[in-house]
């Protein structure tokens, strides 16, 4: 029963979310009403806000919960993996575990999540931010799970946060490359990180001849 009862809670916040990202995307942040998100999934603006303190908040959730995801992936990474490859590794599990979730929601279905969120951010000044500052409030946690990997202490030893600096300007890039070439889908979207990440080595050691 409790198990029941906990699948339906995720649902409905998974339906809440859906619902609010789309109409945002049809109609703008700004001119979307929290009534309307919950029409639109048939429940009381009640039940809204026993998920979520507000619009942005739950504009701002898929941050949260992208970032706990890649957390728990990333901590499992194998020890002698080197970082850089423990967080694409960490990312594209984070990243398809979420799209997956996509996929059994149970609504028809559309652009991934990820894209919604990444256009939503980027029209919106005021999401973007209040995102800018999430990840950079949990830039700290990341740091912590390299260094604890690697058994050094990132207070004395930078490298953890050089990695972690270094991996979102490759996901900076990656995100742009994949709204600009207008792609759709999760898979573009690592295939751009990749990409990128790829050229490191090169643009960094190699001769730019």
């Amino acid at each position: 029963m409790e198990e029941r009862r906990e699948r339906k809670k995720r649902q409905t916040r998974e339906a809440l979310v859906r619902a609010a990202l789309e109409l945002f995307d049809a109609k703008g942040y700004e001119h979307t009403a929290v009534r309307e998100i919950t029409d639109a999934v048939d429940v009381s603006e009640r039940t809204f806000f026993r998920y979520f303190a507000s619009k942005e908040d739950l504009a701002i959730s898929f941050a949260r919960d992208w970032t706990d995801t890649m957390l728990a992936a990333l901590g499992k990474r194998p020890a002698d993996e080197d970082p850089l490859t423990a967080m694409r590794a960490a990312f594209r599990e984070s990243v398809t575990t979420l799209a997956a979730i996509d996929a059994h929601d149970g609504t028809e279905p559309g652009p991934p999540t990820y894209l919604l969120v990444t256009r939503l951010i980027d029209s919106t000044p005021s999401l973007l931010a209040q995102h800018l500052r999430y990840i950079h409030d949990r830039d700290e946690e990341i740091v912590r799970v390299l260094a604890t990997r690697a058994g050094v202490d990132p207070d004395d030893d930078l490298r953890p946060r050089v990695i972690a600096a270094l991996f979102g300007g490759l996901l900076f890039l990656a995100n742009r490359a994949w709204r600009v070439e207008g792609s759709t889908t999760v898979e573009q979207m690592l295939a751009a990180l990749d990409r990128y990440a790829d050229q490191l080595t090169p643009a960094l050691f190699g001769h730019w001849d």
